[in-house]
């Protein structure tokens, strides 16, 4: 059967004809289109130059999008710039199709809907396609493929840069009789090949045509509404789509009695196992509905329903939001963390300790210790005491060299053990985080840490620079000194004393003598062993502190080249998923059109 068309290109369409029919403007290509009266011509760029027969006005997009709907696609815009150094190209690839779709429907005609007549071999979408335009503008018949290209109609004008978007050629450009309905005034309507042809340029047409198109009507009938093709290719990753899906189920003449409503029931069933809601009781979701192309029956409430749908004009923003929000699903694994994430107090402080032990400040804090009390019991001993002790060091052989200094631990040791201070800490910062960001944070701690060995001990060399020499002494030393000072002389005196007695130069008396010498004797190691016992608090502390001088200088070092970078790129993942969060629509970024987005996951802390 040879469709009777109307062909127009809307570009071009009038100069011909208005020259030849000498119509002063009026539109009739000598077929069954014709030009309403009080139609005025459209501009090249599809606008109108005059108000429309219904007293509108052809207003494009032009301008950026407003409300939640410019939130979320400048979310997902800043959102791709922060990522691009942390994802490959292929993972942000969907999304950045999105921003481009987003703004070439932008420039196009806002008072136009494109929907899609999608369907399978033999499933009566041309035959439904004629019944909406009325008029047979496709072609129907047993021959398989029948429709090898998308065809379209319009029932107004100004679409032609929509057109051109979905390469539709002129040639395949129709239009309704006398404009048809006013109920269907900006619907642009577009009959697609065969989803399941055995030609595959037929597929990618429909794939190409359905991934632009404002809303899809996809056609079912009883024999194939259950196909597996058309449910795992098309409904079920298009069923974040659905209030701009309609699932018609055609040839319901072929089925007897209630058949039909079984058969409805099933597929509404099939479409909730594919997560496609359902716009039933007001719900916004998928429009299910029967019909018979071929009698007629309900193609009325399905031109009513599309009318409604057309004049709303908000489809073109539904759609989009809706292709946000699969962009946002697809990109959920790589910037929603599990649970909650970020460097704590006790991971820094681990951190810290790690290093401290690298550099060896408890080492040098107990030697400081044992340094401070060596030199107060050079200062408090008796000079007896300290005599017996040269003498016994120059009586052992050996003993009168250098003490060694203690072991120093060797080096490469040190270095592993920074290093694997870094690892441990990096694990800790990047515990839960989406996989990029995780290794971005190792990344950043690997980098901070080239160098940080050699710092270190540089560090530890110029504190023991500090505290080379003779450490700080307590107020009561002095005292200590003078003390044990006066023991010894009064040792010497009651000696003294008891010899001159001996030789006969002093008056005989012992008792004197010796009690002074007893008490000399026995109150030089009491003041030694005093000054001891008192000593440990004051050399304890000046180990302590030389111990957290030197942990407090590794700590610092190791927080300039390690933790900051990696709290940077934390700060930097925070921002990122506070982004993601306003494009899943989570961030008071509604749907624009109903709808709601996704998201949720954890939330980053950088503590400390």
């Amino acid at each position: 059967m040879t469709a009777v068309t109307a062909i127009t290109d809307e570009r071009a369409d009038d100069e011909n004809t208005d020259d030849e029919n000498g119509d002063g403007g009026r539109w009739d290509d000598g077929l069954i289109a014709r030009r309403a009266d009080g139609w005025d011509e459209a501009g090249e760029d599809g606008t109108d130059s005059e108000e429309d027969p219904w007293g509108e006005v052809h207003v494009p997009i032009g301008g950026p999008y407003v409300g939640p709907l410019r939130v979320r696609l400048d979310a997902l815009r800043e959102l791709i710039g922060l990522s691009r150094t942390r994802l490959d190209g292929k993972t942000l690839a969907e999304a950045g199709r999105v921003l481009d779709e987003a703004a070439a429907r932008q420039r196009l005609s806002s008072r136009h809907t494109v929907v899609a007549i999608a369907g399978a071999t033999g499933s009566g979408k041309s035959t439904l396609f004629n019944a909406l335009a009325e008029v047979p503008l496709s072609e129907t018949g047993l021959r398989r493929p029948t429709t090898a290209a998308p065809i379209a109609c319009t029932w107004s004008e100004g679409a032609a840069g929509l057109l051109d978007r979905l390469a539709i050629p002129p040639r395949l450009r129709r239009r309704p009789l006398a404009g048809g309905d006013e109920e269907l005034y900006g619907l642009v309507l577009v009959d697609l090949p065969d989803h399941d042809s055995a030609l595959v340029r037929h597929r990618e047409q429909v794939d190409r045509v359905v991934a632009l198109v404002d809303a899809v009507i996809w056609v079912v009938d009883p024999e194939k509404y259950a196909d597996a093709a058309l449910h795992e290719r098309y409904l079920r990753p298009l069923a974040g789509h659905a209030e701009i899906t309609f699932v018609v189920l055609n040839q319901i003449d072929r089925l007897p009695g209630e058949a039909a409503d079984q058969v409805l029931d099933d597929l509404r069933r099939l479409l909730d196992e594919d997560g496609m809601a359902l716009g039933e009781h007001g719900e916004p979701g998928a429009t299910v509905l029967a019909l018979s192309a071929l009698t007629g029956e309900g193609v009325g409430e399905l031109r009513e329903l599309i009318g409604k749908f057309v004049q709303d004009r908000n489809a073109a923003a539904r759609r989009l939001s809706a292709d946000v929000d699969a962009a946002a699903a697809k990109l959920r694994s790589v910037y929603l963390a599990d649970g909650h994430t970020g460097l704590h107090e006790r991971s820094r402080e681990d951190f810290a300790a790690r290093l401290a032990e690298a550099i060896g400040a408890n080492a040098a804090g107990e030697a400081a210790e044992r340094e401070w009390r060596r030199n107060a019991s050079r200062a408090c001993g008796t000079p007896w005491l300290r005599l017996w002790r040269w003498y016994e060091r120059m009586r052992t052989p050996g003993s009168g060299l250098p003490e060694p200094a203690a072991p120093v631990e060797d080096e490469l040791t040190a270095r592993q053990r920074v290093e694997q201070a870094v690892r441990t800490v990096a694990d800790e910062a990047a515990a839960g985080l989406p996989a990029p960001w995780a290794q971005a944070v190792r990344e950043a701690a690997v980098r901070g840490a080239d160098g940080l060995p050699e710092a270190l001990d540089e560090l530890a060399a110029r504190e023991a620079a500090a505290t080379n020499g003779r450490p700080l002494r307590p107020a009561w030393w002095p005292a200590a000194v003078l003390a044990q000072a006066s023991m010894t002389l009064v040792q010497i005196f009651g000696g003294l004393w008891l010899v001159g007695q001996i030789i006969g130069v002093l008056k005989p008396g012992l008792l004197p003598p010796v009690l002074l010498m007893v008490a000399g004797i026995v109150g030089g190691p009491l003041v030694e062993w005093a000054c001891a016992a008192a000593v440990r608090g004051p050399a304890r502390r000046y180990g302590q502190d030389a111990q957290r001088r030197l942990r407090e200088a590794a700590s610092g070092c190791g927080r300039a080249k390690v933790l900051d970078p990696i709290a940077g790129e934390l700060m930097r993942y925070r921002e990122v998923r506070e982004q993601y969060a306003t494009v899943s629509g989570k961030a008071g970024a509604g749907r624009a059109g109903g709808g709601s987005g996704i998201g949720g996951g954890g939330t980053v802390r950088l503590l400390g």
